[in-house]
Parts: C-alpha cells; structure tokens; sequence
C-alpha cells in the first residue's frame, strides 16, 4: 500500500471565517497537492489542529476527505490520545468510514508513560483496532520519546504496521535497520526527507508539501535515478525554507503561505494564532515569496 509513497502530507484543516471546517477550501486544497508529487495523506494530524477539533468535527472531516480522494492515494487518520479505552473507542469508529487505510496513534502525552506503559497501550489498542496502526513518535509535542528499541519490539507486532518518528536520523537508522522490510518507517522532520530515503525508510511525512511539494517529488525523482549530486542540492535549498515554516507555532506559517498563494485555507484555531503582519514578512522573506 505505501510502497510508493515517499511523498505523504500532514494535510492541514482549512477553516472558514466563522472557525468551521471549509470543505471546499480542503478538496482545492487536496487536488493541489495530488498534482503536485503527494502520494498519501495523515489527515488529522499534528498539522490538522485535530487537538481543537471535536469527535464529530473529526469524523465528519474524516468522511469529506475520504470522497475527495477517491481511492487516489492511502489515507492515515489520526485517532491517537493519551487515553488508551477513548483512542481505542475512537479508533472503531473511524474504522468505519470505508476508504481509510491505517490509523495514527501518537506516543501518549502529559501523563507520560515509561516505555513499559508505552508498549501496553500501544499493543492494547492493536488488538481492539480494526485498522492497521502506525506508531507517531513525536517526544517534542509528547514530552516523553518512545525508545528505538520500543518501537522495534512493537514493529514485531502483526496489527502494528508502521512508525511516524520524529527524532534523530540515527534513531531512524536504527528503526530501518532492525524492523521488517515492509514495516513502514517515514520520517516526520521535513529537513530528514531525503536522507530518510537514502538509509532505507519510506520517505517522509511532511508539512512542506503543502508549498514545495513540486520540489520535493524533484528531489526524490533524481535519487531515484542516481542522480545525487541533484537531489542533494534540491535538499539543500529547501532545508532553510523547510525550517521557516516552523519558525512560529504550526500550522500558523504554512497556512500563512497557503493564504498567501491563494488557497484560502483561513487561520489557525486557539491557542494558536495566525501570524501578525511582522511574522508574515519575516516569513515570506525567508520562503522567498
């Protein structure tokens, strides 16, 4: 299914000016980064401000994309909490929408298990999902970093099927190195995307997509055709600008070029606030817009 799919986006969720999802916003939104190189979606993602969305927001979300996509592309929804019965409770209901494909479940946050905690939450929602689920390692947002070793011992697991790891390359090193071929392992640092794909992972999962999805699907095209020298100046160039669209809490920075480009996705949810007109002029500065 992801074999493919080096290219996956964190879609954002465009919201309208009364705060409410805009569907139409998303399916431009979604066509846009179909042509240019997306080859899959975490839809209600870190990315989507699903921490401000409510159950229903989330399905019906969920719902929407799944007929905009149309069978194009996997889809992997977000359904992770720090609540092991609610994740497991929410997951079998997104498994109802026909046309998703994996669902995200993030390391738990703010109650911070230790790695012997991590395992049982995670091998307790395997066995009550109907889907397949992928590990979203993200210690930055969690404040707790799932080990190496964790992730491997659980990648052993036949429901558990893939892991989002925002760490350290070597992390990601070792992650490829010691789990199962088809066992997908995508970085979720933009800056990482093409020395993930150099070391043997899936590609990445990325919020860059959104503006420099053409780019990327150029970088990737000439590693795959031995072209080095290439992809590794097309890396260079977009790791400044990669970096800028978290300079500010996210998705503030990439909704702000969205906006800017013209796919009207709107602003952010609180707490998050879009950026001022000082922010955006930095911003732009720095994408070379």
């Amino acid at each position: 299914m992801f074999e493919n799919a080096d290219l996956m986006t964190a879609i954002i969720t465009p919201f309208d000016e009364d705060q409410q999802i805009d569907f139409e916003a998303l399916e431009k939104l979604t066509e846009h980064l179909l042509a240019t190189g997306s080859k899959g979606f975490v839809i209600g993602g870190t990315t989507g401000e699903t921490p401000t969305l409510t159950e229903t927001e989330k399905l019906a979300l969920y719902r929407k994309f799944v007929e905009i996509v149309n069978g194009r592309v996997p889809i992997i929804a977000g359904v992770g909490s720090n609540n092991t019965a609610g994740t497991i409770d929410f997951i079998n209901k997104v498994a109802q929408i026909d046309g998703i494909d994996m669902a995200l479940v993030v390391v738990p946050y703010y109650n911070k298990p230790n790695q012997r905690g991590m395992i049982a939450h995670f091998e307790t929602i395997a066995k009550n999902s109907p889907l397949p689920v992928m590990i979203y390692n993200i210690p930055g947002r969690t404040g707790v970093l799932m080990a190496k070793e964790t992730v491997v011992q659980l990648s052993k697991n036949q429901n558990i099927q893939g892991v989002k790891q925002c760490n350290t390359l070597e992390d990601l090193e070792y992650i490829v190195e010691h789990t199962d071929p088809k066992f997908n392992v995508y970085s979720g640092e933009d800056t990482q995307a093409l020395f993930a794909k150099v070391i043997g992972a899936n590609g990445v999962i990325s919020v860059a997509s959104h503006v420099y999805g053409n780019d990327m699907t150029e970088m990737f095209k000439a590693l795959d055709e031995g072209n080095y020298q290439i992809a590794g100046r097309i890396q260079r160039q977009l790791t400044p600008k990669m970096q800028a669209l978290f300079m500010y809490p996210s998705p503030s920075p990439v909704k702000a070029a969205l906006n800017h480009l013209g796919y009207a996705v709107g602003g952010c949810r609180l707490p998050i606030l879009p950026l001022n007109k000082e922010e955006q002029d930095i911003l732009f500065e720095k994408l070379d817009f």
